[in-house]
């Protein structure tokens, strides 16, 4: 998270930024949080949290100026929200906030808690909340709901605080060991939140390494981006100990380390505990005024300061975090509506439920025709960095695994690869003299009455044959392939828009049943293409078979004739005469070296001419194969139906019985309905909300926008740690000037 800006207190009254919009951007989000949108959207806020007898409650005191029950009973039994507004009057509402895991009555009975004062004592109030909350000390310690305080008076500032329980480890006869691990979880749980700021309070009057706080702060903010450590009971130290000097040591931010730095403050003692508000500052101030705690800078210390930095850190946290909420609400609301289309209405009637599914088979056809087409349009089928998007762009993945079959057939589509010279690590490879053997003996079996120099046209039939019989197998891996990437998009098409039971029985009623069917038609259909190839005469009216028996023939017999003539003229000898090479040559003899090797035996030259018949038709009937599958089987007898497998008038031949086996909602649909129904209310009311606030975002992004000194301040603040120096620059020192400037004072109007 990015550093928050705060500005840092000067001698006299402290300088807070209390304006009107202050207070607006605030209570925009605390309404947000009011609304229960926090349940599934984290909020920005600051949570209060420390062990047990740390001083948490006295913090809150000192803040709010409201007596708060100092033991861990009461308001630490449960997460409190504090909020503090700044008013002519001063009141007190106190509200419960339900757990999201009570039921629907028990947050019906909980939400009509309500409660209005005219001062600030609420230890009554806060006996009746727990009450109400069932927390009892015996059966239940700890509640998982949430009390809202709401705080105004003339003196507050504009704050919003989230205090949580106080930790422990040992169990005594009022809280129990899962006693313990409940708190935990639940501190945890706000503090693994990324836009939760943590307030980890520590007391000066217990060993350090003993509470549990910071080390729980350090596992979820392990570099201390987003914590503010806060030190309490500092007069509870012996002067000039060496604990005194420990914990002046850690408020220094020299020891635990956090980016947002250190703060102590004295809390009201036994002694002091019915102190009014202006004595207990009065003593705080007096404290710090001397000792070694006059070390530390004016902002690290006192109460005043600390509302200086608390006000700061809050609301530039808000400004900072959203752009990021409005995001996060934005996908959440979507998400919500896609739930919503998918379950549609409610469907009682059965003209309600044929009515659904109409509306099904029209998204699905619609769909599934652009998935078939290639049109990537829509936006379950627009990232293809997403996960499973390639998978339902089908169109993608019959293109790329046709063209891998054109590859396969080309390579590994013949039984044998015919070659004049054969190479050891190719097993299939068979030289042409031997091929040319085994051709002369196969058609010695197959005689006719054909003449000399000829041979039975069956020979190339049987060549072919044998030579094209991995075809099947490739052919009908590719089917299975395609059939099952086919399914598996239609599947996946269909349960994103209708909801989960009826997209199975959709599966299980139509869609299986249509596939079968589709399945058997493609495979007749592959069958058809291969019979001719694989059982008939080979049969062609293309002239590249011609073309291409020519083309090799003449290759071969160039080849020859160039292999006889370098023979010959290397044998005459030549001479040389001016640079020019010079042959004897004698035409009787050069005719008849030519006329020697031609071939005599008219059936060995009859099996070449098979053989290069077989290998010509071999290749116009691959490509032939390969398209005729691509087309007629892959792309006519599936890819073409899978739009009309849910078609209008498929339901409406669908008898009452199915309809409603179909399209009947269940208990669970009309449940996910009302809670999609309930958070999309909730999060379209915060969208409003945060539309509104995005104009401070724009204004506060003005004191934000210089962060030149937030980087020198990172790298003094590491420097002077390694060094030892005795004072850390604080963060607060490094920030913007328009922040910071002694002379900036802020009018009681502003302040009002």
């Amino acid at each position: 998270m990015e550093e928050t800006a705060f500005t840092e207190p000067q001698a006299g009254p402290p300088v807070l930024l209390q304006n009107s919009e202050h207070r607006d951007l605030l209570d925009i989000v605390d309404k947000l949080r009011s609304t229960g949108i926090g349940r599934f959207i984290d909020l920005p806020q600051i949570i209060i949290c420390g062990d047990q007898s740390s001083g948490k409650s006295s913090t809150l005191e000192a803040i709010s100026g409201m007596s708060f029950p100092t033991k861990d009973t009461l308001c630490t039994r449960f997460a409190t929200e504090l909020i503090l507004r700044r008013s002519t009057t001063v009141g007190v509402k106190v509200c419960i906030i339900p757990s999201p895991e009570r039921s629907e009555i028990e947050k019906e009975e909980i939400g009509k808690f309500s409660v209005a004062l005219k001062d600030l004592d609420i230890g009554h109030v806060i006996e009746s909340a727990k009450a109400v909350m069932g927390v009892n000390g015996t059966e239940k310690v700890f509640s998982s709901d949430i009390l809202r305080v709401e705080i105004s008076g003339p003196e507050q500032p504009h704050l919003t605080l989230v205090d949580l329980p106080g930790l422990f480890s040992a169990a005594n006869k009022d809280q129990s060991d899962e006693d313990a691990k409940m708190v935990e979880s639940l501190v945890m749980s706000y503090m693994e939140k990324p836009r939760s700021v943590i307030c980890a309070v520590v007391s000066a009057k217990n060993e350090f390494a003993l509470q549990s706080v910071t080390r729980l702060a350090r596992k979820v903010d392990p570099n201390g981006q987003r914590t503010l450590g806060l030190i309490t009971k500092p007069d509870t130290l012996d002067e000039g100990s060496e604990s005194e000097q420990y914990y002046v040591h850690l408020a220094q931010n020299k020891d635990v380390t956090f980016r947002l730095g250190w703060h102590v403050l004295k809390n009201r003692d036994f002694n002091s505990r019915n102190a009014t508000t202006a004595e207990r500052d009065r003593s705080e101030a007096n404290f710090f005024s001397r000792g070694v705690w006059t070390s530390l800078a004016p902002s690290q210390r006192g109460k005043d300061a600390l509302l200086v930095r608390l006000g700061a850190i809050l609301r530039n946290l808000i400004l900072q975090q959203l752009p990021s909420v409005l995001e996060d609400v934005e996908i959440e609301a979507k998400q919500c509506q896609d739930t919503l289309d998918k379950l549609g209405v409610g469907r009682e009637t059965l003209a309600d439920q044929r009515r659904y599914l109409l509306n099904i088979g029209q998204r699905f056809y619609n769909l599934i025709k652009a998935i078939v087409d290639g049109v990537y349009t829509d936006p379950f089928l627009s990232d293809v960095t997403a996960q499973g998007v390639y998978e339902r762009r089908l169109r993608a993945v019959v293109q790329n695994a046709l063209s891998d079959f054109s590859e396969e057939m080309y390579s590994e589509g013949h039984s044998q690869t015919i070659v004049e010279n054969t190479s050891p690590d190719k097993p299939r490879e068979i030289s042409r003299d031997d091929y040319i053997d085994e051709v002369q003996i196969l058609m010695r079996k197959s005689r006719g009455r054909e003449l000399p120099g000829t041979f039975n046209p069956l020979v190339v039939e049987e060549l072919f044959s044998k030579q094209c019989k991995p075809w099947r197998a490739l052919i009908y891996k590719l089917v299975g392939r395609i059939f099952e990437a086919a399914f598996s998009a239609v599947s996946v098409t269909l349960k994103h828009i209708t909801d989960i039971h009826t997209a199975e029985k959709l599966l299980t009623r139509i869609i299986n049943p249509s596939f079968d069917g589709l399945k058997n038609e493609l495979n007749t259909k592959v069958d058809e293409i291969l019979d001719p190839h694989l059982c008939g005469h080979p049969t062609t009216y293309n002239h590249y078979l011609i073309d291409t028996v020519q083309k090799v023939q003449a290759e071969r017999r160039t080849a020859a004739l160039e292999k006889r003539l370098s023979a010959y003229f290397n044998d005459s000898g030549a001479f040389h005469k001016h640079g020019i090479e010079y042959y004897h040559v004698n035409i009787k003899s050069l005719v008849q070296m030519l006329s020697d090797h031609t071939e005599v035996n008219m059936d060995k030259f009859s099996c070449s001419l098979a053989t290069d018949m077989m290998e010509a038709y071999y290749k116009v009937a691959r490509k032939t194969v390969v398209d005729e599958v691509s087309v007629l089987a892959i792309e006519r007898c599936l890819l073409q139906k899978l739009p009309e497998l849910i078609s209008a008038h498929i339901i409406c031949d669908m008898d009452d019985d199915e309809i409603q086996h179909i399209a009947s909602e269940n208990q669970d649909s009309a449940q996910e309905r009302a809670r999609a129904t309930t958070k999309l209310g909730i999060l379209e009311s915060g969208l409003i909300e945060l539309k509104r606030v995005n104009k401070y975002h724009v204004a506060g992004n003005q004191l934000l926008r210089d962060r030149s000194a937030f980087h020198f301040l990172e790298k003094t603040s590491t420097q002077s740690a390694l060094k030892g120096k005795e004072e850390t620059p604080s963060l607060q020192e490094c920030e913007s000037p328009n922040l910071c400037s002694p002379s900036r004072a802020i009018s009681e109007q502003e302040r009002d």
